[in-house]
């Protein structure tokens, strides 16, 4: 016989009494998060990475004691020093990169979700869950491929982001022409990386890439490659470039697919949630000709990571990724009616990142998630209008969504990157770097959509004010 729990076992999140449990120790995470991030007092910590080592060695001690302390103590002891040594994305002066500040009521569902812990690879171990993911990428997959009662049925499947969707939109089109048959990925000077690594690791052909003379994929230079090229061909267009936020001609490459027999993929990781919005939603024309689409609602879907979505325009070509394991989805399971979920994702064990997802889309839908990226939008306009103005900066070009690339006017390279250094360094500001036209240029990303005109005049302020040091 088992011995029963003692009363110095610690409790757990779920079933009745975990609520009563997790509340204590939520308000303790909660106060850490909030003294952490008045110690940082800024969009990240002062001091470079050994000061910010020598912070976290402290406040950890020995990371595996022989005996512990408390749960409030590590909690907050930890908590804080992260907070307080934080990139933190909520703060209007974090700005560098493709990392979205979460909204509150999305961190909130994602507890659910880590205190329920389902995981998504049998049914029994996940029955709301699996049914709440089919549910809400069935209506993912529609918003990116308007229903059509004479077209097939789209679907959509949870990744973990970019990378993963690019991956299997590559591993998809391997599986649809067969061994033998390598297909060989195209893609412009300007897409991601994952395009490369995923061939790598699917044994298929390097990219061919062509150029970008604009920041966007040359249909001319495409013609000529898939007029040179021979056997399968995917084409791998980009809405929303990670430099400049550029957006690939997309009609113009699906008529060209269209004319050399090619697949065309879309990788959408950033742009695709100007989907939701009625005033941006031009700029995608012609993704819904795409076999695939990769989305992040992570990047401007204000979600916690991960929430990524591949959707298919044929829930057909899902197929390849059908795998049994008996002690999961047993045939006569599956026969009996228990949906199979193996088929569903590369992945075994796998969270509900759905739930998030779905707490966004029902609390804010399509409306209140379009104005979001609207505002965003509009304040990459405002500062692109701040840098024009201003006669010490440059700016690369108007944006088209939300990355706006400026520099001090007449500075060398090497100077851009000690200003950008230089205010990591001091804990000032969080800018990224893009190389364009041959230089680089300090990269604004702006996804908060808290943050103010007088935020954006203290961000150029500052790269003036390192300039003139």
């Amino acid at each position: 016989m088992r011995a029963a729990p003692t009363p110095t076992t610690p409790p757990l999140a779920g079933g009745e009494t975990g609520p009563a449990a997790l509340r204590p120790l939520l308000d303790t995470v909660l106060d850490a998060l909030h003294d952490g991030a008045v110690t940082r007092g800024g969009p990240l910590p002062a001091g470079g990475p050994d000061a910010v080592t020598a912070r976290v060695r402290e406040a950890l001690g020995e990371a595996l004691p022989d005996t512990g302390t408390t749960p409030h103590d590590a909690l907050r002891t930890l908590t804080r020093a992260l907070a307080a040594g934080a990139a933190d994305p909520a703060h209007p002066l974090c700005a560098a990169h493709l990392h979205t500040p979460p909204l509150a009521l999305a961190v909130a569902a994602d507890l659910a979700a880590s205190a329920l812990n389902p995981s998504l690879d049998s049914w029994d171990q996940a029955p709301a869950a699996s049914a709440l993911e089919e549910l809400v990428t069935r209506a993912l997959a529609g918003e990116v491929y308007p229903r059509n009662p004479h077209a097939p049925r789209p679907d959509a499947l949870v990744t973990t982001g970019g990378t993963e969707s690019n991956q299997l939109a590559l591993l998809l089109a391997r599986e649809r022409h067969g061994p033998g048959h390598p297909v060989q990925t195209v893609v412009g000077a300007d897409a991601h990386h994952s395009f490369h690594r995923a061939a790598w690791l699917l044994g298929l052909p390097e990219p061919v890439t062509v150029p970008a003379p604009n920041g966007t994929l040359d249909p001319v230079a495409l013609d000529e490659a898939l007029t040179d090229l021979h056997g399968p061909l995917l084409v791998a267009a980009t809405a929303g470039t990670t430099d400049t936020g550029r957006i690939d001609p997309l009609p113009e490459i699906a008529d060209l697919c269209a004319a050399h027999g090619a697949d065309l993929h879309v990788d959408a990781a950033y742009g695709g949630p100007v989907l939701f919005s009625d005033t941006h939603r031009h700029l995608l024309a012609g993704i819904e000709r795409a076999h695939s689409v990769t989305l992040d609602l992570h990047k401007l879907g204000w979600l916690p990571a991960a929430a990524g979505i591949l959707a298919v325009r044929d829930a057909a070509d899902l197929a390849p990724l059908a795998h049994t394991a008996d002690y999961l989805n047993a045939d006569d399971d599956t026969d009996a009616g228990l949906p199979d979920l193996l088929g569903r994702s590369p992945r075994t064990t796998r969270r509900p990142d759905i739930l998030k997802i779905a707490v966004l889309l029902r609390a804010l839908g399509r409306t209140g998630l379009g104005s979001l990226v609207d505002r965003c939008c509009a304040l990459a306009q405002d500062l692109a209008d701040l840098a024009e103005k201003r006669p010490g900066l440059e700016l690369y070009e108007r944006p088209t969504l939300t990355t706006v690339l400026f520099r001090p006017r007449d500075a060398d390279d090497a100077t851009v990157a000690t200003i950008r250094r230089t205010l990591l360094t001091e804990g000032r500001a969080v800018l990224g770097r893009a190389r364009a036209d041959g230089r680089l240029w300090l990269k604004a990303t702006l996804l908060n959509p808290h943050a103010t005109p007088g935020d954006l005049d203290t961000l150029v302020t500052l790269v003036e004010g390192s300039t003139d040091r």
